[in-house]
């Protein structure tokens, strides 16, 4: 979506809003780490995020990846800088043939700094001389597709008349060949700030105009970047700041104050600005906390129009249905997917492609080193130690499972003990939901899409577990009709009591105005693709130990004698229900074994 209609939408709404900028790293293990900051940092409701270039060096490279990535898999509106610095026109139609094929709407054009080591700024052969230039190109090439930003500078007011004038010129030419909006330097004096609007808005400069706001994470960090960017500092701003130099948490604290107030009077003044841009300096504590002494709290329907992320490729925008296997795994669905003619709306199933991709073509891999996993799960030697892991996760006491990148979702929390029970009853569960009976759409738990609406779920257990603990699960379930299961091996020998072909909507959504949203779903094609996923990742798991360890073995011994099952419960408005057969069929296990130390899987303990 173009940004310009973002702004336009609020400010219809009447709302305040706001977006995130973050710059390429220069190692690939900060890349994933920056990719899992932005990820986090979507909770915080930014609008859109924008993705700085490096003068055509790699880290140009890395900035169409991550526009990639933030639109497919993170799902948010990305807005990719472009400049003229050691860009032929060549490689800037590349970039921009990638940004359209990974459905980026937004460019911010500008010539650029100088390149590395050179103090004068000039153009490489075949390449743009001049902003106005790239803007003017890529309206050519591409018409109205991109939304189109330039920079803007505050600074300018301070110029000598003549200057400051001409500055003005050369701003006024740009927005007149096509310029959809103007992202601000960074700034501190808000004075200088209006008035640099006021003269933007005199010159007939109507499009939108949106702040850059730095928050002050240290004083070397906030002395330099304005150092750099010969901004402004208000004295004011000197006085509170300087006597707590030594002190970075001071200076954080007193500078969210500083710039929280600046921001106030932006949004308070008549300049018709409801929106502010957030230089984040890949950094999420200072632009967190600043959010929150504005009190700027996100809507949910901005974090989540649905519960799961929606992917913003092209093909995918319409995608509002997928299996809740991979929940957890969202990166590998859309791998395993891509390739799909066609991507399921309004009902799974009617549209899609017969076949997921294999298993090879994305890859399975444990997120974190040897180091870290040793760190994380110790080496279990006993089935008891392996599921009082699983326990720990639920419970919210383990960060990370192979199953799971993240901690637990807030969800769990409402069936974290009964989960934690039937772990350590044998039961080693790996994607679950509660049952929900009509909460709106704007709760804080479990809320997702568009306001005054209400949202219902079935409960659901997906896990592993031995055959014999199975059996006994299996003749609870056959007593309760509202139970539906799937059961494969690592075979895939597949067994189920369903008697439907079609799909099983687990979650749905009742908006005003709308069709029933049901976006996520058990189906059985789709959970015998993920079955070889969900052991393959036990089997990483079991190879972070030594050949030949305790630890390993038992591992291979879990995956290569569990079965993997998944178990709905379709009265949702019995959300405790589910849990009944497992702690029964538990207790018979348990009491059959009182006097040996058989583990549910059947192995030794």
């Amino acid at each position: 979506m173009k940004i310009s209609k973002k702004i336009e939408q609020s400010s219809k709404d009447g709302k305040v809003w706001w977006s995130f900028e973050y710059f390429p790293p220069r190692t690939a293990q900060g890349l994933q780490n920056l990719l899992d900051r932005i990820k986090r940092m979507t909770a915080l409701g930014p609008e859109f995020i924008d993705i700085t270039w490096n003068a055509g060096g790699r880290t140009s490279d890395l900035t169409s990846h991550m526009v990639k990535t933030c639109q497919s898999s993170v799902g948010i509106e990305t807005c990719m800088h472009l400049t003229c610095t050691n860009m032929p026109k060549e490689k800037v139609d590349i970039a921009l043939r990638e940004a359209k094929k990974h459905g980026c709407r937004n460019v911010l054009a500008l010539r650029g700094d100088p390149p590395q080591g050179k103090d004068e700024w000039e153009a490489v052969e075949g390449g743009f001389v001049h902003g106005i230039d790239l803007v003017k190109h890529i309206h050519n090439e591409y018409g109205d597709y991109f939304d189109i930003a330039i920079a803007g500078f505050p600074q300018h007011q301070l110029l000598p008349p003549e200057e400051c004038e001409l500055e003005m010129k050369y701003l006024k030419e740009k927005v007149d060949a096509g310029v959809n909006f103007i992202f601000t330097q960074m700034f501190y004096d808000v004075d200088v700030f209006i008035d640099w609007v006021k003269a933007v808005r005199a010159a007939g400069v109507t499009i939108p105009i949106v702040p850059g706001v730095a928050p002050i994470q240290t004083w070397n960090g906030f002395m330099k970047a304005t150092s750099l960017a010969n901004t402004q500092i208000p004295q004011s701003f000197l006085d509170a700041l300087e006597p707590h130099k030594n002190n970075d948490e001071k200076v954080r604290e007193i500078g969210t104050k500083l710039v929280a107030d600046m921001c106030r009077k932006i949004l308070a003044a008549d300049l018709g600005i409801k929106g502010l841009h957030f230089y984040t300096m890949n950094l999420e504590k200072g632009t967190k906390m600043l959010l929150e002494e504005l009190n700027l709290m996100p809507r949910v329907e901005t974090i989540k129009p649905l519960p799961w992320r929606q992917s913003l490729t092209p093909n995918r925008r319409q995608e509002n249905i997928r299996p809740i296997f991979w929940a957890n795994r969202a990166e590998s669905y859309l791998s395993r997917t891509e390739n799909w003619d066609e991507f399921p709306n309004g009902r799974f199933g009617d549209s899609r492609s017969p076949a997921y991709g294999e298993l090879d073509g994305y890859g399975i891999w444990l997120k974190q080193s040897k180091e870290e996993a040793l760190k994380l799960w110790g080496e279990p030697k006993s089935f008891e130690e392996v599921a009082s892991l699983f326990s720990r996760f639920c419970l919210g006491g383990l960060k990370a499972l192979p199953w799971s990148d993240q901690p637990a979702s807030s969800e769990t929390s409402a069936i974290s003990t009964q989960l934690a029970k039937i772990n350590e009853l044998g039961f080693l569960t790996i994607n679950s939901q509660p049952a929900v009976n009509g909460v709106r759409s704007d709760d804080p738990q479990f809320g997702w899409g568009p306001s005054n609406g209400y949202l219902y779920q079935k409960a659901y257990l997906e896990f592993f577990v031995g055959p014999e603990l199975l059996e006994l699960l299996l003749a609870h379930i056959d007593r309760d009709s509202n139970m539906t299961y799937y059961v494969i091996n690592k075979q895939g020998d597949l067994r189920t009591n369903t008697h439907s072909e079609g799909p099983n909507a687990v979650t749905w959504g009742v908006f005003p105005g709308k069709e029933i949203i049901q976006p996520t779903v058990v189906e059985a094609l789709s959970f015998m693709a993920w079955k070889d996923e969900a052991y393959e990742l036990g089997v990483k798991w079991a190879n972070i130990y030594e050949a030949g360890s305790p630890s390993r073995h038992l591992m291979m011994e879990i995956m290569g004698s569990s079965y993997l099952v998944n178990v709905v419960h379709n009265d949702f408005k019995d959300p405790g229900a589910i849990f009944e057969p497992f702690f029964k069929a538990g207790a018979e296990y348990q009491s059959q074994h009182s006097n040996g130390p058989a583990a549910p899987n059947g192995l030794a303990n």
